[in-house]
């Protein structure tokens, strides 16, 4: 199956503006990225490289609602929002996404079709993507989506850093850590996942914990009961940020 990275976390949110904020008040630059109109949503987005937190929130109800096609990230958006502000699914990047749907399925995933977007940016640029869902979960924790952006990654970093989209944190540089999910049996997810997503990522089981290895990035299952995504870490040289936490509803963000 083609290669697949971590391109980004999607966090709900009500109120777009007041996490820019505190983001901001943190070190970190966050902006806005744009709207979603066929679907009613916009978002905030904050770079970490090409990773990125997406805070998605609903800017049209009547579409978001009624839209032109579905999308489980806007059926998410409605059921959680405006009363739980909290981590949503996991984003994979790959350059085939044709291929990885055809993995998929042949693992018997039920995927929604391959859907195209589109929005613009702040900066007017027209942003276009290809994104499929797999749908349901395991023990509750729902799967992660993958998305194809249309080119290559070493050119959308150099094109969105040229456009300020991608930019320097005001309080120093800023790593992605790991993602952190809280499930009721850490083995039995992680082996799932990795079988049904056929990527080589290593298991590491201590017990209370297992860690998968995506591309470099561990993502660590926990035992808990909220079966989601609940924290997400990050690596920082930063005084200011160092050894702090950043809670944004029910979503924290560590830095270490």
């Amino acid at each position: 199956m083609a290669n697949l990275k971590l391109d980004h976390i999607v966090h709900y949110v009500n109120d777009l503006d007041a996490s820019i904020q505190l983001f901001n008040k943190t070190g970190l630059a966050a902006s806005r990225g744009g709207s979603h109109t066929k679907w009613g949503t916009h978002n905030a987005l904050c770079y970490f490289g090409l990773f990125y937190v997406e805070f998605l929130g609903i800017e049209r109800p009547e579409y978001a609602k009624n839209p032109d096609e579905p999308n489980l990230l806007v059926e998410d958006a409605l059921k959680l929002l405006p009363g739980r502000e909290i981590f949503g699914r996991m984003a994979l990047r790959t350059d085939n996404l044709d291929e990885v749907a055809a993995s998929l399925s042949s693992k018997g995933a039920a995927l929604s079709p391959i859907k195209d977007g589109k929005r613009l940016n702040a900066q007017g640029q027209l942003i276009e993507w290809r994104m499929m869902m797999i749908e349901g979960n395991f023990n509750g924790l729902v799967y992660p989506f993958i998305i194809e952006w249309k080119g290559r990654d070493e050119d959308r970093f150099r094109e969105m850093s040229e456009a300020g989209i991608i930019k320097p944190h005001p309080a120093g540089e800023v790593d992605f850590g790991s993602a952190v999910f809280e499930v009721s049996d850490p083995l039995a997810t992680a082996d799932r996942w990795r079988e049904l997503l056929g990527i080589p990522y290593e298991i590491t089981d201590n017990g209370d914990s297992t860690v998968l290895i995506l591309d470099g990035n561990p993502l660590i299952f926990m035992k808990g009961d909220k079966n989601n995504l609940s924290r997400v870490v990050f690596h920082s040289s930063s005084a200011l940020l160092k050894g702090t936490s950043v809670l944004v509803g029910e979503g924290e963000y560590v830095f270490k």
